[in-house]
């Protein structure tokens, strides 16, 4: 996922607002009804000197619109060209290049959405009047209108995404032997030593520290745009990109937990327990939680990589696709020759000659990057490109095809309007992929020649497992990051509390809790990729539920019976066309009529999470009997 990748599926991050450091391509998002009197005002003030304009005309507006399509979307290639050689080259120039495209981004949007309000109240096509909206509704990153402070923002963001990039973990104080974060990912996936993985944890959240003070201006100024906009703050504006209020949406998210949480405690509770078996003091806590270091990789955010450790007895994976892969020396091009064939098998064309000139697919020898797997739409258009540190694993070879689908997504809508050019939601651009990775199954690895034979049903508790330890433990580590954000934005949680608040909300969903001690002398949100490169997160939470919805769609469309978690839609040419007739849709209209035409319903629901896991929770619950569910919260520390 997404991450923004996956450092471990994580996350991954498809791309951020148009307005962010971190801009991969021009996103303008709807504008809800209730935010408009604030933008209006804010568009009116702005122009209260300015001698009263001839009353324009529904030709004018329609003139306005494509003018100002063709000019963002010019502007944001050229930001785009900045971004990529930015992550993947990172020089203070380089940096200084980023931000100075970005305020130039910004400083135009901003322009073009005063001079829009124009238009307001003029009987447009409904086609014009959406266009509009997502004009109004298109920055991610507000920057303050005075051209210091806007400049100062943008700064800002370039400073702290490279500052992530550079990170790194220098063991013994050791200039020579230092370790970025995609090498203590993978030791901290192997190892079992929990005096190293704790040496590992506390050595990379280190890299957080030197961030609070620019991270705190940044959320300062980014506030002043929001509200120069009409929004409460930055946190409100991001919410209200979900055709709802913010406040509706706080409580749609919880309503999903909600259905999905029962199954995670049932996981959380097995874990713990063999963590125990296996760690003694090392694991147990008095209060319940799962020192977060024993968890797999440098956040907790998933578990896969501890499957040796808690997996059955009498139930071992059935292969080990990782060690396939290495065996095979595959390398980081075949890894996403593999993704690239499922779209085919599905109907969709190859990739672009350019995606495999100007992708960048394994970690340089020279120089620092940004190693977090992203897929990037540069020009709108089929120049389209991963970059990534990939290598031959089985996080990775998922992590492919979940890239792979923002790209297909990205070119599916290409021959929308540029305003149109986007998903439906960002949670949509993340689900399509992670839907199609729901299809790496034992029957598509025996079709790929990886595997010699398909497990038989008895297998299927142990790969459940496996996936759960990803799918769901995922899920609470996706809902607090922007919830702690939004705490930030709002004013409840000031600097002088980021980290005790952090840890509350970790507490409070996930149930971890850190190794070592904590206090506010640390940063550890800017240990984590989207946190320092602002990149809005509530969308892999969304894409979690999404996935299996689609996933279960698509599964129908071809035909498919049996039990869901045995699915695969691989080379099946029905599938293709009902998930390209979506794609194809881009942001041309509201995200619930998107999921009405993949899957029949315009509500998330979490059900279909529910019956892929069914086996496994049944399994858990029998598991589980006699150990206690659950954890014991301490006192909140804001109160």
């Amino acid at each position: 996922m997404g991450f923004p990748c996956r450092l471990a599926l994580l996350p991954k991050k498809q791309m951020s607002y148009i307005s962010l450091a971190m801009t991969k391509r021009i996103r303008l998002t709807a504008l809800p009804l209730f935010v408009l009197a604030g933008l209006l005002s804010f568009a009116s003030s702005a122009h209260a000197q300015a001698p009263a304009p001839a009353k324009p005309t529904v030709a004018d507006a329609l003139a306005f619109i494509d003018s100002a399509e063709k000019e963002l979307n010019a502007i944001g290639i050229t930001a785009a060209r900045a971004s990529w050689v930015e992550e993947t080259y990172i020089t203070d120039d380089t940096v200084a290049l980023l931000a100075e495209a970005n305020d130039r981004l910004i400083a135009r949007q901003t322009e073009l959405i005063g001079e829009s309000s124009r238009f307001d109240g003029l009987p447009l096509p409904p086609d014009a009047a959406r266009k509009l909206l997502l004009l109004k509704l298109g920055i991610g990153l507000p920057a303050p209108a005075d051209p210091a402070l806007r400049a100062e923002t943008t700064q800002k963001a370039a400073e702290l995404d490279a500052a992530y990039g550079r990170g790194k973990y220098c063991p013994d104080a050791d200039k020579d032997h230092c370790l970025g974060i995609d090498e203590i990912g993978v030791k901290m996936a192997h190892s079992r030593d929990p005096k190293e993985l704790a040496t590992l944890w506390a050595g990379w959240h280190a890299v957080g520290v030197p961030m609070r003070p620019g991270y705190a201006r940044l959320a300062e100024l980014s506030n002043i745009g929001a509200r120069e906009l009409g929004f409460a703050d930055t946190g409100a504006l991001w919410r209200s990109q979900y055709d709802m209020t913010p406040d509706e949406f706080q409580a749609e998210i919880e309503r999903l937990w909600t259905q999905v949480e029962p199954l995670y405690r049932e996981l959380h509770t097995y874990v713990r327990h063999k963590l125990i078996l296996r760690y003694g003091d090392a694991a147990r806590r008095p209060d319940g939680m799962i020192p977060s270091h024993l968890l797999g990789n440098p956040w907790a955010q998933e578990w896969g990589n501890i499957y040796d450790v808690v997996a059955p007895p009498s139930g071992p994976l059935p292969y080990d696709l990782g060690a396939i892969l290495k065996a095979r020396n595959t390398s980081s091009a075949q890894l996403v020759r593999y993704g690239e064939g499922f779209y085919k098998s599905l109907g969709f064309d190859a990739l672009p000659d350019t995606f495999w000139q100007r992708s960048m697919l394994s970690h340089p020898r020279d120089r620092d990057v940004v190693c977090h797997a992203s897929a990037w739409d540069i020009d709108n258009l089929r120049d389209v490109r991963i970059k990534a540190c990939f290598q031959p694993t089985t996080d990775d070879f998922v992590t492919v095809h979940h890239e792979l689908g923002h790209n297909y997504y990205q070119m599916a809508y290409r021959n929308q309007p540029t305003f149109f050019r986007d998903g439906a939601n960002d949670g949509f651009h993340e689900a399509i992929g992670d839907a199609i990775a729901l299809n790496v199954t034992p029957d598509y690895l025996k079709k790929l020649g990886l595997i010699d034979a398909v497990p038989p049903a008895s297998a299927d508790i142990p790969l459940l497992l496996h996936t759960a330890l990803d799918k769901i433990a995922f899920l609470p580590f996706g809902l607090l990051i922007d919830k702690w954000r939004w705490q930030v934005y709002s004013g409840q949680v000031t600097p002088d509390h980021y980290n005790s608040a952090w840890w509350a909300l970790r507490e409070k969903y996930q149930g971890v809790a850190p190794p070592i001690a904590r206090s506010e002398a640390d940063f550890d949100p800017g240990a984590k990729y989207h946190i320092p490169g602002n990149v809005p997160y509530m969308r892999y939470f969304l894409a979690r539920v999404y996935q299996f919805q689609f996933y279960r769609a698509m599964c129908q469309a071809a035909g498919y019976k049996g039990p869901l978690n045995r699915c695969s839609v691989y080379g099946s040419k029905e599938a293709g066309a009902k998930l390209n007739a979506m794609l194809e849709l881009g942001r041309s209209k509201p995200w619930p009529e998107a999921l009405k035409a993949m899957t029949g319903t315009d509500k998330a629901d979490a059900s279909a999470i529910i019956e892929y896991f069914q086996p496994l929770l049944d399994w858990l619950k029998e598991q589980n009997k006699g150990e206690k569910e659950g954890w014991t919260l301490p006192a909140d520390p804001l109160k």
